[in-house]
């Protein structure tokens, strides 16, 4: 446009005309490449013409692209349109600084860009000629091994042929005598000698023929030939293959056939392995021998061997529609048949085995430890088959058979355990730079309502016995009181009842101290003796402190005097335990109690690593519907934190929280110190151990091994129980069992140590005849499960400071089953054994009311017999039960049916009156029979 409308402008713009170029012609063209194992490929061939005049030039190396100036520097902005200049005048714009910088930097990114591009082209050049001269010496290396191999046969077949001609003329020998006459030899003889032999041919196999019969030399024979077997492939030719012609004794030697040059077979041309074995028996039938006088006939020449066979390879497209030369054997072919030849053992002589570390758990299968051992299975197999143990591959096999197949094999072994899972959990040692000094750990032990929770209130200034019902302590608590001295002390209360032993023995386990409390007015109680044995067990040192001294009938020395009974001797009688009077009424001594506590933690001298993961007990738990499974965890060493994944018996998870005895929230727990945990994934039991691990696979791995480990001794306990009985056990118990009664139950408490108290008092309720079976236990509310599984069991629901829900008491309505609440232990246990006396059988007692002689029988129509008797002791009423003496043997025992004085019915008969009786359902009385008359008590029983 601006050329037709301004021709004589001659102003250079900033952008460039379009060069303009002539195309050179292109031409097309398809060439056929062919690659290894036979394949082919066609490609498109382009060809440019030079066009002529124009000549050669230098490649110039190409430009660097110049980038897009939005790429480089911002788009300045549009300006007005350039004034006219005059013809001849030149307008330049002048770069600015940035655009400059821009422009170098582009040129040197694209320097860049193209010396590495240059580079990698050079590298792949480089990996091309490498890889082609590799293929080139494989293929050279393949071709040397195929010339090889053909040399190998011409000579196995150039030996073969002359050892056939050999075996034929020395057979030819041997039958020369028995050769039948000229006028028998069949019509096909060798022409006369009249006859003008044939021309000789130029070449014999690949060499000048010979002009006459070849000499035969013989050779010393290898074996008897006078009886030769036929041979197999000796059967007639085919009429389809050349025959060989027979020779006759005066015929001469016929000439030699050339052997014709192989050529390559036909794609079309199928091979036919007949042909070749008729050609072979026509070659080795055995010639005629020469008549008589005659010397050695020649050897009869082999007619040229046609053969069809193709050599083997990979049928594709392009050989089958091809009439390509012979293919040559691949290197990947040779290579698997000098395998299959060697059956691989250069392979195996060449590779070198690694003798590893097997780690053999307590049971693994075979091809686990094949795996580990990096061996194959089958040798592993072997090895097993060879110590007469048959397996599969997918058998699982024990630790010392493992270890003797690794070591078999070579290999060192490495021993490892299930329980390896737990190793490192708890008692890691610390060293003494790490210690710090921790607050006691008191627990505060002895019998029911002897004051133990009221001088632990009174110590910490609470009213926790206030909230028990009945008042005595059910739960195990802990606290952590600071003394008027300025230290800490951890105080674990336990209950005194006698169903609450293993929370005393949990309590005892755990602490550092042991105070029992004993009331001055009461003495030494059974719970007192136990609490004894379990600060015992624990190796903990005792103090004694001697409660309730402010009540007018407090005896202390009758205390001090029965601890001597269990070893217990105080400081007052001049032993080494610690004692303190102290009232918690009034507050007595408590003082002095707290002095005691402190000399006694001062002497053990308790200290702690707190940087450290944390490791402690579960006190108590419980489920909590709004919070979920709270566990009570004393924390021993270490320190429990927000957030760390902890493990406790089969449980385990996350802290969410930590709650301190006060209610408050608590972002880390240091050693001693009593916390509420959430975030536990199931509650666990009161008495497991609690450890931080580093991540959620590790207390995963720890808690299935341990929820294995429930369930096998589970199964073993049932086992155990019916292992090693004989069947006349089974049936004696099965007979023992048949009598008696069960009363089921499904205890649900507040929390775990209470259900298991519960439990394990309700086992020991009963006798021969009844017993309590618990079906079901748990911590947490009554839910529709438990009602479901009582109405299916026919039991009771029992609730312990829980309740029903409501979806529970509904289906417990509808379903008709009896839900009971308790909140003290003595109530639960009553109403229970009340329970089950009801299904104790009463007692029947028997009490004698008096003796009758029967006189004479009278029978009366339509009633029967009628004894008449004299009553000769006691009184005989009518209803009561008697019995029928016979010469003082019972005959019958029954009961009174009619009772009668002279003609009406009397209620009782006393000694010296004369009555009539009948019995009901017996009429076989007689003179003489004494009657004695008595009445049958039934007695209630309890447990």
């Amino acid at each position: 446009m601006t050329d037709s409308k301004t021709p004589g402008d001659k102003t250079l713009s900033v952008n460039p005309p379009k060069t303009l170029s002539l195309k050179r012609p292109v031409e097309q063209s398809t060439v056929r490449q062919s690659f290894s194992h036979g394949r082919t490929k066609q490609v498109v061939v382009e060809v440019k013409r030079r066009v002529p005049g124009h000549e050669v030039k230098e490649p110039v190396p190409p430009r660097p692209p110049q980038p897009a100036p939005a790429q480089s520097a911002p788009r300045p902005a549009p300006q007005a349109p350039a004034p006219q200049r005059p013809a001849g005048s030149m307008l330049l714009r002048t770069l600015s600084d940035e655009e400059k910088d821009a422009r170098q930097r582009a040129l040197a990114e694209a320097r860049s860009s193209e010396a590495e591009a240059r580079r990698a082209a050079e590298e792949e050049a480089r990996q091309r000629a490498q890889a082609a001269e590799r293929e080139r010496q494989e293929r050279e290396a393949a071709q040397a091994r195929q010339r090889q191999e053909e040399e190998r046969r011409r000579h196995e077949d150039e030996q073969k042929r002359r050892a056939e001609t050999v075996v034929r003329q020395r057979d030819e020998q041997v039958a020369r005598p028995a050769s039948p006459p000229p006028a028998q030899q069949p019509r096909e003889s060798a022409p006369s000698p009249d006859q003008a032999p044939a021309p000789q041919p130029t070449q014999y196999f690949g060499r000048p023929a010979p002009s006459g019969p070849r000499e035969f030399t013989p050779r010393p024979p290898m074996r008897d030939t006078g009886a030769r077997p036929p041979r197999l492939d000796s059967r007639p030719p085919r009429s389809d293959a050349p025959r060989a012609p027979r020779m006759d004794a005066s015929a001469p030697a016929e000439p030699a056939v050339a052997r014709p040059v192989r050529q390559a077979p036909s794609a079309n041309t199928t091979r036919n392995r007949s042909d070749d074995v008729d050609v072979k028996a026509a070659f080795r039938r055995p010639g005629l021998g020469a008549g008589p006088g005659r010397g050695p006939a020649p050897a009869a020449p082999k007619t040229p061997k046609v053969s069809n066979e193709r050599p083997r390879g990979r049928l594709t497209l392009s050989t089958a529609t091809g009439s390509e030369d012979e293919r040559t054997r691949s290197v990947a072919s040779f290579r698997r048949r000098v395998q299959r030849m060697t059956g691989h053992r250069a392979s195996d002589a060449q590779k070198e085995r690694v003798m590893r570390e097997v780690i053999i758990p307590e049971t693994i299968t075979i091809q686990e430890l094949a795996n580990r051992m990096t061996e194959r299975g089958v040798d592993v197999i072997r090895l097993l088959m060879k110590q007469g143990a048959m397996h599969k591959i997918t058998d699982v096999i024990d630790a010392d058979t493992a270890q003797l197949i690794a070591e078999e094999m070579g290999h060192t072994v490495k021993r490892v355990a299930e329980s390896d899972v737990e190793e490192g959990l708890f008692d890691t040692p610390d060293t003494d730079e790490a210690l710090e000094a921790r607050p006691a750990v008191v627990t505060i032990m002895g019998h029911v309502d002897h004051g133990k929770t009221s001088l632990l209130d009174a110590i910490r200034k609470t009213k926790v016995v206030t909230g028990e019902a009945g008042g005595i302590t059910q739960h195990i608590g802990a606290y952590q009181v600071t003394t008027p001295l300025g230290s800490q002390v951890t105080f674990i209360d336990t209950p005194g009842h006698a169903a609450f032993t293993a929370m005393r023995a949990r309590g005892a386990k755990v602490t550092d101290i042991v105070v029992l409390v004993v009331a001055a007015d009461d003495g030494v109680m059974p719970q007192t003796a136990e609490a004894i044995h379990h600060a015992k067990a624990a190796g903990v040192p005792l103090i004694v402190a001697i409660n309730k001294v402010d009540k007018a009938d407090a005896n202390p020395d009758r205390v001090r005097a029965e601890l001597l009974q269990y070893e217990i001797q105080v400081e007052t009688l001049g032993g080494e335990t610690l004692e303190v009077e102290v009232s918690a009424k009034t507050g007595h001594n408590l003082d002095k109690l707290l002095e005691a506590i402190a000399l006694q933690a001062e002497v053990l001298d308790l200290k702690a690593n707190p940087d450290r993961a944390a490791e402690g007990t579960v006190i108590e738990a419980k489920l909590d519907r709004g919070r979920g499974p709270v566990a009570t965890v004393l924390v021993q060493r270490g320190t429990l934190r927000t957030g760390d994944i902890i493990v406790a018996g089969a449980e385990w998870g996350r802290v969410r929280a930590l709650i301190a005895d006060t209610g408050a929230q608590v972002k880390e727990a240091p050693p001693s110190m009593p916390v509420e945990v959430l975030g536990f994934n199931g509650t666990p039991e009161a008495g497991d151990r609690v450890a931080v691990v580093e991540s959620e696979a590790r207390a995963r791995e720890v808690t299935e091994y341990r929820e294995r480990q429930r369930r096998d001794r589970l199964a073993a306990r049932g086992a155990a129980s019916g292992a090693g009985r004989s069947l006349a056990d089974m049936m004696r118990d099965l007979k023992e069992g048949a009598g008696r009664k069960e009363f089921p139950l499904v205890v649900k408490g507040d929390v775990q140590g209470s259900v298991e108290a519960i439990v394990g008092a309700l086992e020991k309720v009963g006798n021969d005849e009844v017993r309590a079976r618990v079906l079901s236990s748990g911590v947490g509310a009554i839910t529709e499960s438990d009602v479901t599984l009582a109405q299916a069991s026919g039991a009771v629901v029992v609730g312990f400071n829980v309740r029903a829900h409501k979806e529970a008491r509904e289906a417990a309505e509808r379903a008709g089953v009896e839900i009971r609440y308790y909140n003290i232990i003595y109530n639960l246990m009553d109403d229970v054994k009340d329970a089950m006396s009801g299904l104790l059988a009463p007692t029947l007692r028997e009490t004698m009311l008096g003796n009758a002689t029967i006189l004479e029988i009278f029978n009366v129509s339509k009633v029967g017999k009628i004894a008449g008797c004299r009553v000769t002791d006691g009184t005989i009423e009518r209803g009561a039960n008697v019995r029928l003496i016979r010469d003082n043997v019972v005959v019958h025992e029954g009961k009174l049916a009619q009772l009668k004085r002279f003609k009406d019915d009397a209620k009782e008969v006393v000694a010296g009156q004369e009555c009539g009786m009948s019995f009901e359902n017996y009429q076989d009385m007689r003179p003489g029979d004494v009657i004695e008359c008595y009445r049958v008590e039934e007695i209630k029983r309890t447990l």
